[in-house]
């Protein structure tokens, strides 16, 4: 059986994310303190609420060094909705934050436009960034329907400095951000896969098959 280090940050969303895992039959176990993060097979990130906060959180925990060397050790590791923020280099959020750095990019609020609320919410697709017609041909995103929906809820959202780390980007009004992020054992989501019915659980899935 698969096991999954899901991390505790007090960041909420803990709950379902588990559930996901655990119905693809895995065995989940919470982690709150470094000690925690031995063994296991695969590192989930997730998260809901503000850049600052949940960093302060980690490190509050002393989570953010065992965080990275798992990066580098070369295990697998998922980001979800905040905890794929996170991910990046820094974020605009309520002033300047560091964040784990584990991929190069900046966090920003998405552009007001006329018309749209934010934050935003609701069911968006997901389209191949490198091409306008064709599916993923490997990785997490392979087997989905072009224009697959996912269920987002974000006023901000990545922006990684490296094109080929953008898997996938959503539309917000006339604005494009990555909405799925990729490189080697690193992936990440700005929606909730855990949400997002039986594609999410098909992402999951692929995680797993790392």
């Amino acid at each position: 059986m698969k096991q999954i280090k899901v991390i505790d940050y007090e960041a909420g969303n803990l709950f379902n994310v588990a559930r996901a895992f655990e119905y693809l039959g895995c065995q989940t176990e919470y982690v709150m303190a470094p000690d925690q993060l031995k063994g296991g097979d695969f590192l989930v990130l997730p998260g809901v609420g503000a850049f600052g906060d949940g960093m302060s959180s980690l490190h509050q925990r002393g989570l953010v060094g065992p965080i990275l060397e798992w990066v580098n050790s070369g295990k697998p590791f998922f980001g979800i909705c905040l905890g794929m923020q996170l991910m990046l280099t820094s974020s605009e959020e309520f002033g300047h934050h560091e964040g784990l750095g584990i991929v190069p990019g900046h966090v920003r609020k998405l552009p007001a436009q006329p018309g749209l609320k934010i934050p935003n919410i609701g069911w968006y697709a997901l389209q191949n960034p490198k091409t306008e017609d064709q599916l993923w041909d490997k990785g997490f995103l392979q087997d989905l329907s072009l224009q697959q929906d996912m269920y987002f809820v974000h006023s901000f959202s990545s922006y990684p400095e490296d094109p080929e780390n953008w898997l996938a980007v959503s539309e917000f009004g006339n604005h494009l951000f990555c909405s799925v992020v990729s490189r080697d054992n690193i992936f990440g989501c700005q929606f909730h896969p855990e949400k997002s019915g039986e594609a999410g659980l098909q992402i999951l899935r692929r995680f797993l098959d790392q």
